[in-house]
């Protein structure tokens, strides 16, 4: 059964007062309050389909999640897939635990895959620059009169305005190091211009001064030089294309992101994300310390940003075959 066909999940009054927890008092984002509900309705849907009834988390033991761990094996889904559900439960039965409805959590220290190492795939210098410069390229062979049609873009045309937002857009997530959420999310006021810093709203709502380059704010002039009003105190940066004074929604600019890619010649399943994996890349391979890029990063903890080591970890191999006499 797809997704689609499956029956709405059956109305779980906790469920609904943690996900308006994690919306309020966690400031949780769109992406993990949707990710979260998701998994909390399939276990739902899970513990219906199997045992005949909503399940009744004051009485659910561990045997009952062993069990759902078994499903989701026969289900062949991904590990990465099984631990987000997971992560879901372990989040949900602690909120359950600080309110006193539950006495202990039966999703802990539970044996589930485990989560393969995968390094983040970055872009090279090259291609960053080729993707910044995306945005201007439709522009170009617009105006070019020799230029096929099919070396054009396909899809609805992009107004000069939207293609100096969305360049001014790559520049400042490239440049701090950004989430798509965060860089949508910015307000006018977040930028000192004075100094090159940007307030930047992370997850949990935790805020952190992070650089931004002279090239991003040069771009982000030359965006707001192009609207009828430039932006002015909680106003966001980088606004929708409604001129509604609302900020970029996420889905929206990860399709153009697609668009973006093709023009560089790049692969379209990429992510905003990976300019943010490049970001780290570059800095650790330049020779910045993991200390340092785990704070501009906004990294609660160290060991979320030492998945980057393998970058300090080749440079340290050609520094040593370079010098060692035994190398």
């Amino acid at each position: 059964m797809t997704p689609e066909a499956q029956p709405a999940a059956p109305t779980d009054k906790w469920v609904a007062r943690f996900l308006q927890h994690l919306a309020t008092e966690r400031g949780a984002s769109d992406y993990t309050r949707r990710n979260y509900a998701q998994a909390l309705r399939d276990f739902i849907r899970w513990h219906q389909a199997e045992r005949g009834a909503p399940p009744d988390w004051t009485r659910l033991e561990r045997d009952d999640f062993r069990a759902y761990v078994r499903f989701l094996g026969r289900e062949q889904l991904g590990r990465a897939s099984v631990h987000l559900r997971f992560s879901a439960l372990r989040s949900f039965y602690r909120f359950l635990l600080r309110r006193g409805v539950v006495a202990q959590t039966p999703v802990r220290n539970l044996a589930l895959p485990k989560a393969g190492k995968r390094l983040p795939r970055h872009l090279t210098v090259q291609q960053i620059a080729d993707l910044l410069s995306a945005p201007f390229k439709d522009m170009e062979r617009a105006t070019a009169a020799a230029a096929p049609a099919k070396a054009r873009a396909r899809g609805r045309p992009i107004s000069p305005v939207v293609r100096y937002r969305d360049a001014a857009m790559l520049e400042t997530i490239y440049s701090c190091g950004l989430r798509i959420s965060e860089v949508c999310s910015l307000r006018a006021t977040d930028i000192d211009w004075t100094e090159q810093l940007v307030r930047v709203r992370g997850k949990g709502r935790k805020e952190r001064l992070v650089p931004i380059g002279a090239p991003a704010l040069r771009a982000i002039h030359a965006y707001w030089e192009r609207l009828p009003q430039p932006p002015a105190g909680n106003a966001p940066v980088f606004l929708a294309e409604n001129r509604r004074r609302s900020p970029v929604n996420v889905c929206a600019f990860t399709r153009k992101f697609k668009r973006y890619l093709a023009l560089a010649g790049l692969d379209p399943s990429l992510t905003p994300h990976k300019l943010r994996h490049s970001f780290a890349t570059h800095l650790l391979d330049a020779g910045a310390d993991l200390r340092s890029v785990q704070e501009l990063l906004g990294h609660a903890h160290l060991t979320t940003t030492q998945v980057y080591t393998h970058v300090t970890t080749e440079r340290l191999k050609k520094a040593y075959d370079a010098a060692h006499p035994r190398a």
